[in-house]
């Protein structure tokens, strides 16, 4: 029976992307560093590996073939033959790129464009012909006393491999009597390596694993060459060999079954420590079970991986499905774990409440009422436990940041060295997948305008080389993410001329230095003299600010002159769980976000003042803040129309307050976001509604969009107060 290899597709894509990006953190690191770490290089090198085999499994020609050719030069550099210099590196994270956009075009229903590897490719071939650039090429020394002819091959074809091993079963004239050097410090083990027919389909070749042998010490090989088919039926992806290998080196067991660990459930392999006298009398024969079994009845060859366009089966599926975000997320044992030991607590509460349920009394009455503590106590630990489940470290944003960085200084000239804290502060995937794009702009903003050149850093009595650091942190019940950078901070005059010039605002209007910094979120906004494909044209603060709003969230910044800049990203930790704070207009019950609560007040009448085009502003200490009667904005019947009467609830978005004119607070609480667009429709002033504990549906309100609102109001307002003044 068949299978359908299809469904292993978005595992194979998801597992490749993750590879991808450990392989670009690798060549960083080894770039940045004074001498390669060899752990580096096996991490660069299994990644590209683990691509080559699924590629090569599910019949993605085109990405096998592309990854082969890195995997060869990136041997090279295990081996020790090859260092990986700046060009190396470079070619390197340029191919990164291309496979991560061939895995993205084959993951969206795409055919693979080979117009991006080709040049690659060349440039590969140009590389790997030239002359190693290390200046240590003895790693695996040539010769007859060393293993497998094989390891002068440049190629790692299964053709190459036979022919590998015939040159070596005939230079030993067929007879394993082999004369090890006297090395009685060393231990000497006799391996029996019979590969799966199947073994090259996925990538892995015994060729390399034999080279890894021999660096351990001495290494000599006997091939079984008695499988072979006649040349008309040989089949060239499968493996027809079997080997007896024989080492000579001061290493454990576990040290050579650590060589082939990747290939451990594609093989019959047998470790045993060996003698001279038992290696001499030793010739390699198929296992005792194998003898002794007759020939199986010849089967029907299972159907081939599909090599017809695996492109073209990826576009039909994903016609027929929705589009969608990435729809998995891989877990830690321990939040698992957690979650069952959480539903074994609940069963046995709901067991308890069962059992009082079905004989009560009122004697029971006391027990009633624990058992349901419980009872909420597990529903809300289990609650926290399915939410932790969505969590991720924030480390897989920032990961993205020092290949960014890396490029992005060495395009504009300047040198920019990029410091991580708080990598492991989790935040909702959902949230975390929305956020990266704002963080993307912030950052090569940050580069681009905050950043000085190197001899301008000097002239200013500050280090060439500039800093951005990324932070991450936990603060009540949100998160906090910090982009800060040593530059040259914004110009507070600057931002406010330009913002003139280009008519955002008058030249009498009176601004805060905070709300002229906020000048720069403004659409069409840039202080760039000269437009780059960088920055420059004035898109992209703007879309953060929405972004970071339609998160529930909200954005600060800090600058001095000549020292720096710090943006500051307040977020909810989860965009399905909302801890806010119930309030009371007229008979309905709206949730506001406790996280844009400043604080709640009853209204002083003598700080109450009214301004032209009937706004009222409140004095809360040094700021004005507008008061905006809920009741009005959505038309509802409150018990109180007068300000005297009702509370003020100040809350805080955008950079800027208001206050919600309400009846009564009531408690904080939980609750479950449930979208209004995708069951009734946008409304602004609202982000969603929940259903609270007596089954009633309330809204919760979007303190980004209810000041925003305010904010055009006062701007329609602030148009013809001028013109009065004026005449």
């Amino acid at each position: 029976m068949a299978i359908d290899l299809e469904q292993f597709y978005e595992v194979f894509f998801e597992e490749s992307l993750e590879g991808l990006d450990a392989m670009e953190q690798g060549l960083l690191a080894v770039s940045s560093a004074d001498e390669a770490d060899p752990e580096d290089i096996n991490t660069i090198f299994r990644a590209a590996h683990s691509i080559k085999g699924g590629s090569s499994t599910f019949g993605f020609t085109a990405i096998a073939e592309f990854t082969h050719v890195l995997e060869t030069l990136l041997d090279e550099a295990r081996d020790g033959t090859r260092t990986l210099d700046t060009g190396a590196i470079d070619l390197l994270l340029q191919s990164s790129d291309c496979l991560r956009a061939m895995i993205n075009a084959l993951q969206a229903g795409n055919a693979i464009d080979t117009s991006a590897s080709a040049p690659l490719v060349a440039a590969f071939e140009i590389m790997l012909a030239s002359p190693n650039n290390s200046n240590d090429n003895t790693s695996v020394p040539a010769g007859p006393s060393k293993p497998a002819t094989t390891s002068e091959l440049s190629s790692n074809t299964h053709l190459d491999i036979v022919a590998a091993s015939v040159d070596n079963l005939l230079s030993d004239g067929g007879d394993s009597n082999i004369d090890y050097p006297d090395d009685s410090g060393s231990t000497q083990w006799r391996i029996s390596f019979k590969p799966e027919a199947q073994i090259l389909l996925s990538g892995n070749e015994p060729l390399r694993l034999f080279r890894e042998l021999a660096a351990m010490g001495e290494l000599r090989t006997e091939a079984n060459i008695s499988n072979i088919p006649a040349f008309d039926q040989l089949t060239c992806d499968e493996c027809y060999i079997s080997w007896t290998l024989w080492l000579t080196a001061d290493v454990s067991r576990e040290d050579i079954l650590e060589v082939f660990d990747w290939v451990i459930d594609e093989c019959m392999l047998t470790i045993d420590l060996a003698n001279t006298e038992t290696v001499e009398q030793e010739k390699f024969v198929p296992l005792a079970a194998e003898r002794s079994q007759p020939p199986a009845p010849e089967q029907p060859k299972p159907a081939a991986v599909p090599t017809a366009a695996p492109e073209k089966a990826i576009a039909a599926k994903k016609a027929s499905e929705s589009t969608a975000g990435s729809a998995s997320i891989r877990v830690g044992i321990d939040k698992v774990d957690s979650l069952i030991n959480l539903i074994g607590e609940l069963v046995i509460t709901q067991s308890m409440l069962s059992e009082l349920g079905s004989n009560f009394d009122m004697d029971k009455l006391e027990r009633l009422n624990s058992g349901l503590e419980q009872l909420q106590q597990n529903t809300r630990e289990l609650q926290e436990s399915v939410m932790r489940i969505r969590m991720l470290p924030i480390s897989f944003a920032f990961n993205r940041f020092p290949r960014m960085i890396r490029d992005l200084s060495a395009q504009i000239g300047k040198k920019v060295e990029l410091k991580l804290s708080g990598e492991n502060t989790e935040l909702d995937k959902t949230v975390m997948e929305q956020i990266s794009d704002p963080m993307v702009h912030l950052v090569r903003n940050a580069i681009d305008h905050g950043m000085e050149l190197p001899e301008k850093r000097l002239a200013a009595g500050k280090s060439e080389t500039g800093t951005i650091c990324l932070n991450a942190f936990h603060r009540g019940g949100s998160i906090v993410i910090e982009i800060i950078d040593d530059g040259n901070g914004l110009d507070a005059q600057l931002l406010y001329n330009k913002a003139v010039e280009k008519g955002i605002i008058t030249a009498a209007t009176e601004l805060t230095e905070q709300e002229i910094f906020a000048l720069i979120f403004a659409p069409g906004f840039s202080t760039a003299a000269v437009v780059s494909d960088i920055s420059g044209r004035g898109v992209g603060m703007d879309v953060v600010r929405r972004n970071i709003s339609a998160l529930g969230g909200r954005i600060e910044i800090e600058s001095k002159l000549g020292r720096g800049s710090t943006f500051r990203i307040h977020l909810p930790l989860t965009l399905a769980i909302l801890d806010g704070q119930l309030v009371r207009v007229g008979s309905q019950v709206y949730v506001v976000p406790l996280v844009g609560i400043v604080e709640s007040l009853q209204i002083k009448k003598e700080l109450v003042n009214k301004v032209s085009g009937n706004m009222t502003l409140y004095r809360l200490r040094e700021d004005n803040v507008p008061i905006i009667p809920i009741h009005q904005e959505f038309a509802i019947e409150a018990d109180n129309t007068r300000l005297e009467d009702g509370l003020l609830v100040v809350v805080e978005g955008e950079g800027q307050k208001i206050g919600l004119l309400v009846d009564d607070l009531l408690s904080q609480q939980q609750v479950v976001i449930k979208s209004l667009k995708s069951n009734y429709k946008n409304i602004d002033g609202i982000s969603g509604a929940t259903i609270l504990g007596d089954g009633s549906v309330s809204m919760i309100l979007d303190i980004p969009g209810l000041i925003r609102r305010v904010s055009d109001r006062k701007s329609k307002q602030k148009k013809p107060a001028a013109q009065h003044h004026a005449a």
